[in-house]
């Protein structure tokens, strides 16, 4: 359910972001993983926050703190959030090649995505 909805708002909304020429299939060989993965933290932060406060910033939010009513409020999150999340997936295409930022948005990131905004907002309050 949250798969296929935050696809379709991504899909649905283009957004245009200008985007720095990504290193070659040659340069990304020559930077190790730990240095990607710092370079991609900030982003992943950054798209992370921008959901945790649309979703703490929801009237819903004080009935909901986790299960399907906080996946619900992530999706409807999502179309606020395009700007910091399209970064992010293009930065991990810039870094490990085109289509692996869909593929890291798809699967780990929107797997870990509710234990992270629940860690946010719990923190916030």
């Amino acid at each position: 359910m949250i798969l296929a909805a935050i696809v379709a708002a991504t899909l649905v909304v283009p957004v245009s972001l200008e985007r720095a020429v990504p290193p070659s299939p040659d340069q990304r060989a020559n930077v190790p993983t730990s240095r990607q993965v710092a370079a991609l933290r900030p982003l992943i932060n950054s798209a992370t926050e921008c959901i945790a406060r649309k979703v703490s910033a929801d009237p819903r939010f004080a009935k909901v703190m986790q299960g399907a009513g906080l996946n619900e409020l992530i999706v409807d999150s999502v179309q606020s959030c395009l700007a910091p999340l399209r970064a992010m997936i293009d930065a991990y295409d810039g870094l490990f090649g085109d289509g692996a930022g869909e593929e890291f948005f798809m699967g780990r990131y929107l797997d870990e995505l509710p234990a992270a905004v629940t860690a946010r907002v719990k923190d916030s309050r």
